[in-house]
């Protein structure tokens, strides 16, 4: 079974319980850090380990998370642990971001660009993809000198390559064809 389809409803579940609560902005900080806690090799190696029980892996996510989880969250944890879940987490927390970025109204947005871009560029760029998505939009910026110049942006399934690299190999493209 795809792991998607098996995380969903853990997902689902976890984003419901954060929205009655009022709680979206810090379940995602919990879901976040347990996701990035299991794909560490060792832990992941850990929650593969048949000779581990389930409560065993997951009060070792816990210890390992330290005073970051709430009650209801280390709860979540141990069902998770109970159906032998766990290594689903990080597919959990990214299915919970989208549930809230949903709810929200807001969208991430990845933009790659070959340097820095200053804070009157970013402000621009996140006005016009926000006018473009008909949502508010939270920027993350990353740095590719491999790109040459230009950007790229990344929205979804959307992906927007205005990347001198990309107008080059068209360029070299239509000179051979």
């Amino acid at each position: 079974m795809e792991l998607t389809t098996c995380a969903r409803p853990y997902a689902r579940a976890a984003f419901e319980y954060a929205r009655d609560a009022g709680r979206l902005s810090e379940w995602s900080a919990m879901l976040s850090l347990c996701a990035s806690v299991c794909s560490y090799p060792t832990v992941a190696s850990l929650l593969s380990n048949p000779r581990l029980s389930g409560g065993e892996q997951a009060q070792t996510i816990i210890d390992l998370c330290h005073e970051s989880l709430d009650e209801p969250c280390t709860n979540f944890l141990r069902i998770l642990s109970e159906y032998r879940r766990l290594m689903l987490l990080p597919e959990i927390a990214t299915l919970y971001a989208r549930l809230q970025a949903e709810e929200e109204r807001s969208q991430q947005v990845l933009v790659i660009s070959a340097m820095p871009l200053s804070q009157q560029q970013q402000d621009q760029l996140a006005e016009k993809m926000a006018a473009r998505l008909g949502c508010s939009v939270r920027l993350e910026t990353e740095i590719d000198g491999s790109i040459l110049g230009g950007i790229i942006v990344k929205a979804g399934d959307m992906v927007i390559d205005g990347s001198l690299r990309a107008r080059l190999g068209k360029l070299a493209e239509a000179m051979i064809s």
